[in-house]
């Protein structure tokens, strides 16, 4: 019996039509991804199965039946009645989605309250119950946790848990594991994958990451500029896709197995670090996110630095840039001491919308580094941000363009312009691609790459990504707790980890192939028993 039924569904924005005639099925208990790049119509078409599109002035036609309920006709209190009762939605960012002054089981068991009436007690039990459903420890205690309290991870497994609170029979996940490292990406598509045995619930997951859906559903629909261009079963679509726009997509899929071709690297060492430490905090609530790093990097190379969240790679980074001074240690550059902010090493943050002035143009955000460093003729910076603008595949025309009107892509372009504005030796690019989609990861990378080669640029390559950070590294640094535990040639620590931690973040990449990842679940799942 299907759960889902949508028919010719067309989503207008203005001119813009996001969804296209869209139709598909998902039956009770099946699991469905939708995939497509960044502009393709799927959280559209996620947002068309609860009616979120009622009041925003877009257009909504054709059918929607999500069980039994005819979506476009439904009443106000139908269609609350279907939002978090019958199914409930999981959005990417749990930060936006969770209020910031209430506590993660309050918000939790007001959801419950709504749906069932159920008393203030009942509620609060209920809320802490599929806490504890969706592995927080602790959760009577934790409940009481505000969100930024919470780990990335912890904070989507309670959007999971608010989610479950009034046993859906429908589960939609808007790219519920987009910003999370491998080991907790595995860790939250297991529980999906778990919750859907124990409860027989129906799964949307809406992902830009092949791999995920490989790890995660039973059919792929793959859509295209608001409209359907393959569908069928997992293993069938990834394994032998017929058209030829899959075929691209999935040879965009950085794989873990692949090797990089060595870069034009030297023996010259341009940036050195001894035994870096970064403390915060004071007394006895100290921690250290760096303890004792030490590391080099030489002209034309690149070094990956990988490790779960909370690992110290963006302290270890900010401090090689000298947006952070280490409590002990030394950096070294061209073997001076380096001891503030230095023109010679910029940096490419991990997201470009925070990093950019949204009041500013992003020509003169481009031009902050040459008027930094003495630069006065308005004539020479504006030919040179230009010259910058083309240089990252945008156009000099874009000058006087305002953040919000690029893409995502195309602000992190504009993100590695301003870094090349000083005329670097090194770049630390901070998790680059970690919210972009495959295609535009591609094409970020092949930049960097390109520009390495042209420039001469060293690069520390900083990402949660074991598949990106291969693609892009001569040498990996793995770091776990602060620490480096295992350091050496790309291709050796990939081929042979002499380490069990880089063992473990190696097995929870997600794998394309879905026999693959069915195998690699069942061995997570006898670790975790163990």
């Amino acid at each position: 019996m299907s759960l889902v039924e949508v028919s010719g569904l067309t989503v207008e924005f203005g001119a813009l039509k996001a969804v296209d005639g869209l139709s598909f099925t998902l039956r009770e208990g099946g699991a469905l991804a939708l995939v497509g790049e960044s502009g393709s119509g799927k959280s559209t078409v996620a947002s068309a199965l609860l009616g979120l599109h009622r009041g925003t002035g877009a257009r909504v036609g054709g059918t929607v039946t999500v069980a039994g309920t005819a979506v476009q006709d439904a009443s106000d209190d139908e269609l609350r009645r279907l939002r978090g009762g019958t199914a409930a939605m999981v959005f990417q960012d749990p930060l936006s989605s969770l209020d910031p002054y209430y506590a993660i089981g309050d918000q939790i068991a007001e959801v419950y309250r709504v749906h069932t009436r159920a008393t203030r007690r009942a509620a609060r039990a209920r809320a802490v119950d599929v806490l504890d459903r969706v592995g927080i420890p602790d959760a009577a205690r934790r409940a009481r946790s505000r969100p930024h309290e919470f780990s990335g991870g912890m904070r989507q497994r309670a959007l999971i848990a608010m989610a479950l609170a009034c046993a859906p029979d429908l589960l939609i996940a808007d790219e519920p594991t987009t910003a999370l490292d491998v080991t907790v990406q595995a860790q939250i598509l297991d529980l999906l994958h778990t919750l859907r045995e124990e409860t027989g619930m129906g799964l949307l997951l809406v992902t830009h990451d092949v791999g995920v859906a490989a790890e995660s559903v039973d059919d792929v629909l793959v859509m295209r500029h608001g409209r359907l261009v393959e569908h069928g079963p997992v293993a069938d679509v990834l394994g032998a896709p017929k058209d030829a726009y899959t075929r691209e997509l999935l040879g965009a899929v950085p794989r873990v197995e692949v090797r990089r071709t060595a870069s034009e690297a030297t023996d010259d060492v341009v940036l050195e670090a001894t035994g870096l430490r970064r403390e915060f905090g004071r007394g006895k609530r100290a921690f250290a996110a760096v303890d004792g790093v030490s590391l080099t990097v030489r002209r034309g190379e690149t070094l990956g630095v990988v490790g779960e969240s909370g690992s110290g790679k963006t302290t270890l980074g900010r401090m090689l840039v000298g947006l952070l001074k280490p409590t002990a240690g030394e950096i070294r550059y061209d073997g001076r001491a380096h001891t503030r902010v230095n023109p010679a090493v910029q940096m490419v943050f991990q997201d470009p919308v925070s990093s950019l002035n949204p009041r500013r143009s992003v020509g003169e955000s481009i031009a902050d580094p040459l008027r930094a460093r003495g630069e006065k003729d308005e004539k020479r910076i504006h030919a040179r941000v230009r010259e910058l603008l083309e240089r990252v595949g945008l156009e000099a025309a874009h000058y006087d363009r305002y953040p919000h009107e690029f893409s995502g892509g195309q602000r992190q372009r504009v993100g590695i312009a301003r870094a090349l504005a000083a005329d670097p030796r090194v770049i630390v690019c901070d998790e680059p691609v970690s919210a972009l989609d495959v295609t535009t990861q591609a094409q970020v990378v092949a930049l960097l790459g390109e520009l390495q080669r042209e420039l001469g640029l060293a690069l520390v390559f900083v990402a949660h990504d074991l598949a990106v950070v291969r693609q892009v590294s001569d040498r990996v640094a793995v770091m776990r707790g602060g620490r480096i535990v295992e350091e050496g040639p790309a291709d050796e620590v990939y081929d042979s980890p002499r380490e069990d931690y880089t063992k473990q973040l190696l097995a929870a990449v997600p794998a394309l192939d879905p026999g693959v990842a069915a195998r690699r679940r069942a061995e997570r799942r006898e670790l975790a028993a163990a």
